[in-house]
């Protein structure tokens, strides 16, 4: 972040009302595929902030766990709504904002042509990756798998046919990208932004139609027994600043509106 954009953010937060003598110690339960765009846009927080922000990155199911088991956190950014809403029901958590929008993508490793288009995901053999059904992106990528099976395109029973192919279900959509990077299957689905510089060179994509591909949505809140209300509410607005949604589109995530 160049000193340009640190004094911008500065007084940004000044203008929220968060002066740099409150800095304080924040935690930010965050959703894996927010590993890369979190670490960025908290970086550049901290600077024009002066607090000290930590994330835990996990699957979005097992940090709901975590909180509704008493974990210490300050802000909650998840993948979906599923695992997000019944804590603002329960009253752990602030109703959320959508601040990111991604996608799904199929990658496979790139020295291998197993898989070539959409279609081969069913091909007898062809060893799938895929997240738990109760991770988001599990469960978008299942959904997907859904829509294409009632198009008829490649037969009813498409989602049947690439489901018989899994062999590993993942707890997060890092591990499943990994699992790739390593050649320890054909393909995965996974989110673009996980498509990273460091992930490139290993694997090739296949897209996916985006009738068949709708936005996963993100949101984002304060958690109810947060210590630093102030500056968490501050790293919300960040995030959903102009400066925090160019980091998240650098990393390959759609904008929040």
């Amino acid at each position: 972040m160049n000193r340009h954009h640190i004094v911008c953010v500065a007084l940004m937060l000044g203008l929220m009302g968060w002066p740099a003598a409150h800095a304080a110690k924040l935690t930010v339960f965050a959703a894996a595929s927010l590993t890369d765009a979190f670490s960025e846009i908290g970086k550049n927080f901290d600077a024009a902030s002066g607090n000290t922000t930590v994330f835990q990155f996990a699957g979005s199911q097992a940090l709901r766990t975590q909180l509704e088991q008493g974990a210490g956190a300050d802000v909650f950014a998840s993948a979906n709504t599923a695992q997000f809403d019944p804590l603002v029901k329960a009253g752990q958590l602030s109703s959320g904002q959508t601040f990111a929008r991604n996608r799904l993508i199929v990658i496979s490793p790139r020295g291998s042509a197993a898989v070539s288009s959409l279609a081969d995901l069913a091909k007898p053999g062809v060893k799938l990756v895929l997240a738990d059904k109760t991770v988001p992106v599990g469960d978008y990528s299942r959904k997907t798998l859904d829509l294409i099976s009632k198009a008829g395109t490649y037969g009813s029973d498409f989602s049947a046919r690439v489901l018989r192919n899994v062999v590993s279900e993942e707890p997060n959509v890092r591990q499943v990208a990994l699992k790739i990077q390593l050649g320890q299957g054909d393909a995965a689905i996974v989110y673009v932004s996980d498509v990273t510089p460091s992930l490139r060179p290993d694997v090739r994509t296949t897209g996916l139609p985006t009738r068949f591909n709708p936005l996963a949505s993100y949101p984002i809140g304060v958690l109810a027994a947060s210590k630093n209300a102030e500056a968490a509410q501050a790293f919300v607005k960040y995030v959903l600043s102009s400066d925090g949604q160019r980091v998240l589109k650098k990393w390959g995530f759609v904008g929040a509106k």
